[in-house]
Formats: structure tokens, sequence, C-alpha cells
């Protein structure tokens, strides 16, 4: 199985427990307004590489992953080439190595369920907690994500909800207490992150020639990121 990689970190500590092996995958369907990597929206980029060559560069740093890290499928969507994920998800479940996806969510079909059933963990993308919010900055629904939660409890994958704080637009105690309340009403979820907004992003979006949509946000201050996580407590 062939699939598209945008880039490899070979050893992550943000994109999962313990120290990771992080291949980010080339794709995305959506369109948010924060994202950060724009130069992984097509389908067609990236360097195509086997499941096997992908595993195999991964099992060269297992030695760095102690008794908590492993492999993260990030993207872009990693879902978007869900039959690449499964067997690199299945190669290093041949080899012991613990599974985690990084995704947004946007699709539930049979191909995703075969990769649950290899995934270790789930970092599950929560982008606001409302409807409208999500109609309005990511252009799919609030809906999706809740039926993935709702699949994620019956197959019990442990998962982590993480939410990019975004000023103006998510940064208020209620969009907080109701991404905390989504969490204790799932079983599954056994931690919540809170991610702060950053425009570092701007080159890119520069380079390729579009706007960045919300350049004119400013980024959440230390101040802001440590009373929200308070509510979290």
């Amino acid at each position: 199985m062939i699939g598209r990689i945008h880039s490899i970190q070979s050893l992550g500590t943000v994109d999962g427990p313990g120290v990771r092996f992080v291949a980010f995958l080339q794709g995305c369907p959506l369109r948010c307004g924060c994202c950060h990597n724009p130069d992984t929206w097509s389908a067609d980029g990236g360097t195509e590489m086997a499941a096997a060559e992908l595993v195999a560069k991964a099992t060269r740093y297992r030695s760095y992953f102690g008794p908590h890290g492993g492999v993260t499928l990030s993207g872009g969507e990693p879902l978007l080439q869900a039959a690449f994920v499964q067997e690199v998800f299945s190669l290093c479940r041949e080899e012991g190595i613990h599974t985690c996806l990084d995704t947004s969510a946007f699709v539930l079909s049979e191909a995703v369920r075969a990769v649950l059933e290899v995934t270790d963990r789930v970092l599950l993308d929560v982008k606001y907690t409302t409807e409208e919010d999500y109609r309005r900055f990511v252009g799919t629904s609030l809906s999706r994500v809740i039926d993935f939660l709702a699949c994620l409890d019956t197959m019990k994958i442990p998962t982590t909800l993480r939410q990019v704080i975004i000023p103006t637009l998510n940064d208020t105690a209620e969009s907080v207490t109701a991404l905390r309340q989504l969490a204790a009403t799932h079983p599954c979820v056994d931690g919540v992150e809170l991610l702060p907004f950053r425009k570092m992003c701007q080159v890119k979006y520069d380079a390729l020639g579009i706007p960045f949509p919300f350049a004119h946000l400013p980024e959440p201050t230390a101040e802001q990121m440590a009373t929200l996580n308070d509510l979290l407590k």
C-alpha cells in the first residue's frame, strides 16, 4: 500500500503520549481558518511511500519510545488515506508499537472503522463546540464529531480531545466548559488539551499566494490559556 507523506518528525513530543515518530499525511478536505499547514491540503502533493517503508523508518527510533511512545499519523487529515493508515497501524501492531491517530473526524466509514480496529489512541480535534461555528469556520457539522466519539466509546479507544484556542471565537468560559462537558459524557475520553492559536504559518500562506483567513486575530496570552485550562480541572 502506497501513501502520500507530507513530512516526518522522528522524535515528536506533542502528538500523543511519550516520544513519538510522527508522519504527517498529505491531503485535507477541510479549510479551517486557523489551519497551520495549508501545504497539506492538496491530495496530490507530498512524497509517495510504502506502508512497510514508513514502519521500517519508525522502528529505527523505537529505543526512544519508552513505555508510552510510538507512532502517530497526523495531517492534513490521515483518514483521507484510510487504507494506508490501516496497513501502517497493522504493521506497527505486529512490531508491538503503540499507534495514535490524529484526526478531525470528518468521516466515519467502514474503512475508517477498520483503521480504528488497529488504533491504540485517538487525538480528536474538536474545533468548536457549536454547530453554528462548525458550519461557519470549518464547513462541516459538529454532528460528525459526536458520531465519531460515539464510535470511539463503543470501541473503547482511549481518546484525547484537543482544541486550538482562538481569541474572539472559542476563548470563552462557556466554550471551554462545553468542551469539558463533551469529554465528561463520553467514557472513552481521558484527557482534554487546549492549544494556543499561533500565526507562524503566515509564511506558508504567503508562499502559496493565498490569504490566511485568521491573520487579523490575536494570539492568546499565557494568562488567557492558564485561565481557560483552570476550567478543565
